[in-house]
């Protein structure tokens, strides 16, 4: 399955150790693109989802940013919009 990952990011520093993060865990940055990544899983679409959310949130643990916000798709399905909620530490779906 293919994967397409878009996120509105805030005022991130430290980007270079956030990209880093993301393609040790196997993401792409797409080039050309600010905060678009790419990759493909052979897991369920539930385990990649899971998967997405628990990378991106380790990923913003080592950033210091304003505000994420993220949408991704599944073989060209959109999932809800999520947001990094600052206080929970969690991205929460965005109402």
């Amino acid at each position: 399955m293919e994967v397409l990952i878009l996120l509105d990011v805030k005022d991130l520093n430290k980007k270079e150790i956030f990209e880093a993060y993301i393609k040790k865990e196997g993401f792409l940055v797409i080039e050309g693109d600010e905060y678009v990544y790419g990759g493909s899983s052979s897991t369920t679409a539930m385990q990649t989802q899971a998967y997405i959310l628990a990378t991106f949130k380790e990923a913003l643990d080592f950033s210091e940013f304003s505000s994420c916000s993220m949408v991704f798709l599944l073989d060209e399905t959109p999932y809800p919009s999520y947001l990094y909620n600052k206080s929970t530490k969690e991205f929460e779906v965005e109402k």
